[in-house]
This record gives C-alpha cells, structure tokens and sequence, in this order.
C-alpha cells in the first residue's frame, strides 16, 4: 500500500474564516464542515482542518507546491490584500520573494499566524542547497 499524506489540524480563533481564507488565497474550492472542523481539500486530496480553539495557537508552517500560473494567481492576491511577505521563513526579507531552485517562493501568514508557504520548485530539484 502506498503511503499517501491525509490531512492535519490547524488550531484557529475562526475556523470558518481561516479556511474560507486559504481557499481563497490558494484558489481551492470552498470549505467543508465535517464534525468540528472546517476542511480545506488540495489537488491532491489532503485535507487542512482548521479546529476552533480558545487556548493559545502555535503558529506551524504550511507549504504548498503550485504552477507558475498559481504562483501568479495567489502573489496577485497577497498584494490586493496588503498582505506583508517574506523570501525566507524566518521573515527577514519583507516584501521579497525567494528563487530557489529556479522557481519561486513566498511565505505570508493566515488569520492566525500559521506561516503559509508557495512553491514552484521542489527543494533541491534545482540544486540549490544553502
């Protein structure tokens, strides 16, 4: 049997809004309830559930592979928004974007502080290694 990723749980103060919000940023159909949480379904069928929570949130990191077309799609939406960005994940780089392994990359924050992340390269499928 192969060894597929399923799904995670992200803690959030608003579920229903931190998931519309990363379908939207994504392009990815809209949110699904089931049971407690608010699923947000990738390409590839792994879920993101984001969980209601009133205790304090770690923040965690998200990435996500996409074309060079969503890649565009989704930076177009960082920017009508006004969201800052980073190049890198320790968010040193404000309002830059990384081109590591000849692609691009960006990393912005959800409603609740998760780092999301988009890629258009794989690490290291370009050689690049710090």
């Amino acid at each position: 049997m192969a060894i597929d990723f399923n799904h995670t749980i992200l803690s959030a103060r608003d579920s229903e809004t931190s998931a519309k919000f990363l379908a939207e940023m994504l392009g990815l159909p809209a949110p699904r309830r089931w049971g407690p949480f608010q699923m947000v379904t990738t390409e590839n069928g792994a879920n993101l559930d984001y969980m209601d929570t009133a205790g304090e949130i770690t923040p965690q990191h998200y990435a996500f592979l996409v074309s060079e077309a969503e890649f565009d799609g989704i930076f177009d939406r960082i920017r009508e928004r006004n969201l800052p960005y980073w190049a890198d994940p320790g968010r040193t780089q404000l309002g830059q974007i990384n081109h590591r392994d000849g692609g691009r990359g960006v990393y912005f924050e959800d409603p609740n502080g998760h780092l999301l992340e988009i890629i258009t390269r794989q690490y290291g499928s370009g050689g690049w290694n710090p």
